[in-house]
């Protein structure tokens, strides 16, 4: 183990500062980013995900974003397959992987692979996909009468992950133990190999978090989230394509239909995203090994300790 490269994982709520933080860890030891973020990976849909303007990337390579178009499926699997491909790549050119998202979800399956699950069963599969359309929320409900663990881990408008869910728990027909989904969602067989692996966690203050997010959600809304969610769909992709579920976008969608002001829109954004950021703490603090620093990643003395324990890290100090 002493001898296979590094790789530092920076996890943590979205609005943590996370991608400033990787950005002092990759300019000081060498590194080069990978997105671990579900919707940073889709194209055209840069104001909504906080991507990072190219102009601001300081010339570090950036891998895993702007990978496929807003109709392409593209699940957790594809993601670990892609991204440990990037992480050999990183690694072969001795530079450090320094993978940064709020994905809790995308970083297990990187790191710890995913279980094997049933095949995908298209026909019970469309049924679930009228049902949903007809009744928006109904599959989640289904799902906590299924697996309200796994239920509690996955959000209503995340309909694919809800839908393969409910699909694993109708194929194992059971609730508990081996057979329900939360053990498919967990840590597989398929481990990566021939890496060291670093995880650290920001978690700031919970009032401060949500500070900021309300702050940078009226940002958004400000610089032309809904100009860009327009235009979006005027490439001819369609208002059900999966990132358009994400937060900020669900609602500017909303606003295009008229179902919404942008004013409630907002509200709504701001609301959910708060929501979100509490899911993303309570999944972060059950990640095996994670060792979580107190405050926002742009924070000097969190920038500090944060470097310093990498440096031990990738030293063996």
């Amino acid at each position: 183990m002493p001898n296979y490269p590094g790789l530092v994982a920076i996890a943590g709520p979205t609005g943590s500062g996370k991608s400033s933080l990787a950005l002092e860890i990759a300019r000081r030891f060498d590194g080069e980013i990978v997105n671990c973020d579900s919707v940073q990976v889709f194209r055209y849909f840069d104001i909504g995900t906080a991507k990072l303007p190219l102009a601001e990337r300081r010339g570090i390579p950036h891998r895993l974003i702007d990978l496929v178009d807003p109709d392409q499926v593209f699940t957790a699997g594809d993601f670990a397959r892609v991204g440990r491909q990037a992480l050999r790549e990183i690694a072969g050119r001795g530079h450090l992987p320094v993978v940064t998202g709020g994905t809790g979800f995308y970083l297990r399956a990187l790191i710890e692979g995913l279980a094997p699950g049933p095949q995908r069963d298209e026909p019970l599969r469309a049924r679930l996909r009228i049902r949903e359309d007809r009744r928006p929320g109904s599959l989640h409900r289904i799902l906590r009468r299924l697996d309200a663990a796994t239920a509690g881990r996955i959000h209503a408008n995340d309909v694919p992950k809800v839908m393969r869910a409910v699909e694993i728990c109708i194929a194992a027909r059971s609730t508990l133990g081996k057979s329900s989904a939360t053990d498919v969602f967990a840590a597989g067989r398929d481990a990566l190999e021939g890496f060291r692996v670093l995880k650290i966690g920001l978690f700031p203050d919970r009032e401060k978090l949500y500070q900021r997010l309300e702050s940078r959600l009226e940002t958004m809304f400000a610089n032309g989230l809904l100009d860009e969610t327009a235009s979006i769909l005027a490439r001819g992709y369609s208002e059900k394509a999966k990132p358009f579920e994400s937060i900020g976008y669900k609602q500017a969608v909303q606003v295009m239909r008229g179902e919404l002001s942008p004013r409630d829109a907002l509200f709504y954004a701001r609301r959910d995203t708060r929501r979100y950021a509490k899911r993303q703490m309570t999944w972060f603090r059950q990640e095996s090994g994670i060792e979580i620093l107190r405050g926002f990643g742009e924070d000097p003395a969190v920038a500090a300790q944060a470097e310093a324990r990498v440096e031990a890290f990738l030293t063996g100090c």
